[in-house]
């Protein structure tokens, strides 16, 4: 299980990756692992104003269906397209290839309230 020491985490197992005023938006490996084979990715807020907590869509595995939640305020301004078809590149390649969606921060201070990698394997405990 890899858990990257440059980006943030949340107590819902999404990753955040800052480029400049964006943040790229996935689920971790241990996410991916214990949901299984990932089957569907349904994005509905696209273009949307969105806070900090709230659903921005879910994800469908062979076992479950998990709700993703925003892990910072902001819009989201883009989604994986590749996952359409290729879902499974969540447990692939989830930091890169399987990321899910692009968004225009709001707020940079939430970033200080995300998990660093130490915080991340502690909750799981890893």
């Amino acid at each position: 299980m890899e858990i990257k020491p440059e980006l943030k985490y949340t107590k819902d197992h999404e990753w955040v990756r800052v480029e400049e005023n964006i943040a790229i938006v996935g689920i971790t490996d241990y996410a991916q692992g214990e949901l299984g084979d990932i089957v569907y990715v349904e994005i509905e807020a696209l273009g949307e104003d969105l806070k900090k907590e709230e659903i921005f869509g879910s994800v469908e595995a062979v076992k479950t269906v998990s709700d993703l939640f925003l892990p910072i305020s902001g819009t989201v301004t883009e989604v994986n397209e590749g996952l359409e078809d290729n879902p499974e590149l969540i447990n692939e390649d989830p930091y890169n290839k399987g990321w899910i969606i692009k968004m225009k921060i709001q707020n940079p201070a939430e970033l200080e309230e995300l998990l660093d990698s130490e915080s991340y394997k502690e909750l799981i405990g890893a």
